[in-house]
């Protein structure tokens, strides 16, 4: 074979690649979830809770007044709109529920005020005669496009085109092999020692600033390290994306669960501090204790291994005597250096985005652009100019477009429940039944009630506006601390992150390594069934201590 050919055929297998028959698969699963979701929006009663207008606030001595906005309507009984006052009096009149309008806040104490703006007002359920019309089953991932949902979609799916795009640069130009040449040669008898420093430094990252979706672009890099150590895809998936997931578990000052969750709560943000510590310990020795054991089972023998097929060809692609070579290739190092300050930058994003609560305003463009960035520089500074540049990037969005629909069906299964108006039925249903029980049992039926809701809405801010307050008051009258509270929250939300197909992150991940949905549960049922004893018994822990 020439050497034309082979550069030709070299480049072909560059960059990131979905498996097509996973892609299909589930795509499949997820048409089938999407037209359950809509058949529970025709069988189950629809239902709401009110919610606290916008601009709401509880004063210190509980008075509740809310900013006047004559423009702002509501949006009750499944269809109709009514104004602001129609509203707060719909609340007084049906519910005893006073809010008093205010033209100004100036004059109020507004900053030691608890804000309740769009918080469910507990008490509040009512059945509603509403059912979502048949039609907007099927075309619930076009009507999306309506809702504010397809920002959130079209932002990620953006960021899965430049990831794209840009991985194929820093692959044909050899930068990833550069990256992991460097690392191997510092740890190749110390690999453990590297996965057990990997796996923390990304569950610390999570657990104090609270990054998830970022940790796709350290999927590609962790997955080929591991190779080359003589592991396989899933032990790079699990050092990257599995230990930022399992530090949302662990939360310690993670801004989107604690925080949140503790101002919902209405408990001091950050107390607790020291149960959290001890459970970042916990599951961080879990998470660790099975990577090991696995990573050492598959290292004797490698056929054990449920992705052993599809890594053949990554494996040969990132052989350990090829990518050591490069080590003396000057303007490979450059270029390398290059990208790495730009991703470097993605830290300090992070960190600024915490230390402002900006919410991942910053982090999340900051990323996507940083990363580009690099991408781009590192290949221009490895001779690539021009069109042939901006072509190989081209090529890189191609590979990865199939990824693209799964989010647009994630959006729509999300879209037909809160249309269909049962989110808040499945929501009462739970409060009822919670009231029932002793704090035990309590405790551990809202942490099935949030792994469940996992399924339904990933975002973990908008389940804690969705539940604590209803949640929270019940909580309290049956024995169970607010902090308490918290930490259920944060280990029910945590690792469902990558359990449910509806996980656009977990689903993306997978799909870059070509390991299908099947194997995915294959491989993590144990680690999961794990974590979740281990919170069981944190929270019973946190109850028999009384943990405030």
């Amino acid at each position: 074979m020439s050497e034309a050919v082979k550069e030709k055929n070299a480049s072909a297998e560059a960059g990131l690649h979905l498996d097509k028959k996973s892609i299909i698969g589930i795509c499949i699963l997820l048409t089938l979830i999407l037209i359950f979701a809509g058949a529970l929006t025709q069988l189950l009663p629809r239902g709401e809770y009110y919610t606290y207008p916008l601009n709401t606030y509880r004063l210190s001595d509980g008075a509740i007044i809310s900013l006047n906005d004559a423009e702002q309507t509501y949006k009750v009984d499944g269809t109709g709109k009514i104004s602001a006052e129609e509203y707060r009096n719909r609340l007084k009149n049906e519910y005893d529920v006073a809010i008093a309008p205010v033209d100004s806040l100036d004059g109020y104490d507004i900053e030691n005020a608890e804000d309740i703006s769009e918080m469910i007002v507990p008490d509040t359920y009512h059945k509603i005669d509403f059912k979502m019309p048949l039609w907007k089953i099927p075309l619930a991932m076009a009507l999306v496009f309506g809702t504010s949902d397809v920002v959130t979609g079209i932002g990620i799916i953006v960021i899965i085109i430049l990831i794209g795009g840009t991985f194929l640069i820093l692959d044909e130009q050899n930068i990833l092999k550069y990256i992991m040449a460097v690392i191997i040669k510092k740890f190749e008898k110390k690999k453990y020692i590297l996965l057990c420093t990997v796996v923390f430094v990304c569950m610390l990252l999570s657990s104090t600033a609270g990054i998830l979706e970022e940790s796709v672009t350290l999927v590609p890099i962790c997955c080929a390290i591991s190779l080359a150590l003589g592991w396989d895809s899933l032990v790079g998936l699990t050092i990257s994306l599995v230990s930022i997931a399992f530090g949302f578990t662990a939360a310690t000052f993670n801004p989107f669960n604690v925080v949140t969750v503790q101002k919902l709560a209405g408990i001091p943000v950050f107390s607790g501090l020291w149960m959290r510590i001890i459970m970042f310990i916990l599951v961080y020795a879990v998470l660790v204790s099975f990577t090991v054991i696995y990573a050492k089972g598959i290292e004797k023998n490698p056929e054990k291994s449920y992705c052993y097929e599809t890594d053949k060809a990554l494996k040969e692609k990132f052989r350990l005597d090829n990518s050591l070579e490069l080590l003396t290739n000057n303007k490979t190092k450059k270029a390398t250096r290059a990208f790495v300050l730009c991703v470097s930058g993605v830290l300090l994003l992070v960190v600024i985005d915490f230390a402002f609560s900006l919410g991942g305003m910053l982090s999340l463009p900051g990323m996507g652009i940083l990363f580009t960035v690099g991408g781009l520089s590192a290949g221009y500074i490895s001779g690539v100019r021009g069109k042939e540049l901006f072509n190989g990037f081209a090529r890189g969005v191609k590979t990865i477009a199939p990824a693209i629909p799964m989010i647009f069906f994630i959006l729509g299964i999300t879209y037909i429940l809160r249309e269909g108006m049962i989110v808040h039925t499945i929501l009462n249903y739970v409060y009822n039944l919670i009231g029932g029980f002793s704090p035990y049992g309590a405790i551990l039926l809202l942490f099935a009630f949030i792994v469940i809701l996992e399924f339904f809405i990933g975002s973990g801010t908008a389940k804690a506006f969705l539940i604590m307050p209803i949640v929270a008051p019940l909580a309290h009258l049956i024995g169970i601390s607010g902090n308490s509270i918290v930490l259920t929250f944060c280990m029910g939300d945590g690792f469902t992150n990558l359990l449910y197909p509806t996980s656009g992150i977990m689903i993306i991940a997978i799909g870059l390594v070509n390991v299908s949905y099947g194997k995915w549960l294959k491989y993590t049922w144990k680690l999961f069934l794990a974590e979740g004893l281990l919170a069981v018994a944190i929270m019973h822990f946190a109850l028999f201590v009384n943990y405030t």
